[in-house]
């Protein structure tokens, strides 16, 4: 099983996130890297005096070099997805640290939900911390703890909800066995697949409906949600990027992803057909 994750921040405060995932996840890494020339350079020198990254044999990384205004953000998830040697990955972002373990629950978890046979995409819950120095958990009991304290929330609780809701982490707070869940509207979970799932639409770029478009066509595909009980991700702190910037502050910007929205599910009913109406009703009712 790889991690498939890819860099979106600062050179420095990624590369730094690079190392801190390597501590985290043993198992191996398919990286896709967003860069300019000067970056590229910049990275190989970090990536040289690293004791982390030196030490490390399975992370295999993919240099996109930069190009246009805007970020290019399913093509990279493509590109780390399309140079994974493993039946099975991850899909991750940069800012995400796994819990400790997370690689070797996993495979156990593909072979009790036996997903080498079965449309199944297990969801790994997240989190999210709004300070820069934490004491990362390393159970599911501290972080109930933690959670109850206020030093972490589920993802993107103040400003997005509906991204995470339907996980229900009411019910993954005593949860001891994986459980199914439906998609909704705006889901976007991290997710465990095979390697031959779909492809993330190349159309969406820079910040919005990136993820919920990957996940749409999954369940469309008839794929089983199933929350695993004892599996987390925190998200780390970090300055709002350019694109979700760009997002909030200009209005042309939000008019174009509406287009591109509207013309993906236009696609999404062309290829599945009635499938497909649920989509359209949901994002009537949303």
């Amino acid at each position: 099983m790889a991690q498939v994750p890819r860099l979106t921040l600062p050179v420095s405060s990624r590369l730094q996130m690079l190392e801190a995932i390597c501590k985290h996840w043993e198992g191996p890494i398919s990286l896709a890297l967003y860069l300019s020339d000067a970056e590229a350079q910049q990275f190989l020198r970090y990536a040289q005096g690293s004791e982390v990254l030196m030490s490390r044999h399975n992370v295999g990384y993919h240099i996109v070099y930069k190009e246009g205004q805007f970020y290019p953000v399913n093509l990279l998830r493509n590109v780390a997805m399309k140079h994974i040697s493993t039946p099975y990955m991850f899909l991750s972002d940069i800012d995400f640290l796994p819990m400790y373990g997370l690689y070797e629950y996993l495979r156990k978890s593909v072979i009790q939900l036996d997903l080498a046979n079965t449309k199944k995409a297990m969801i790994v819950p997240a989190f999210e911390t709004l300070r820069y120095r934490l004491s990362f958990p390393k159970s599911k009991a501290e972080l109930l703890s933690m959670l109850d304290m206020g030093t972490l929330f589920t993802f993107r609780y103040h400003v997005w909800t509906k991204g995470h809701a339907p996980t229900n982490f009411a019910k993954w707070r005593t949860a001891t066995t994986p459980y199914r869940v439906e998609w909704e509207a705006d889901f976007e979970p991290y997710v465990v697949v095979r390697r031959d799932c779909p492809e993330y639409d190349r159309r969406f770029v820079g910040f919005g409906w990136n993820k919920v478009a990957h996940i749409m066509e999954l369940d469309v595909q008839e794929y089983e949600f199933i929350v695993l009980p004892n599996a987390y991700m925190i998200h780390m702190p970090h300055a709002p990027s350019f694109d979700i910037t760009k997002f909030r502050s200009n209005k042309q910007y939000r008019i174009c992803l509406k287009t591109l929205k509207e013309e993906f599910q236009q696609d999404m009913s062309r290829r599945y057909g009635f499938a497909a109406l649920k989509y359209l009703t949901a994002e009537n009712n949303s």
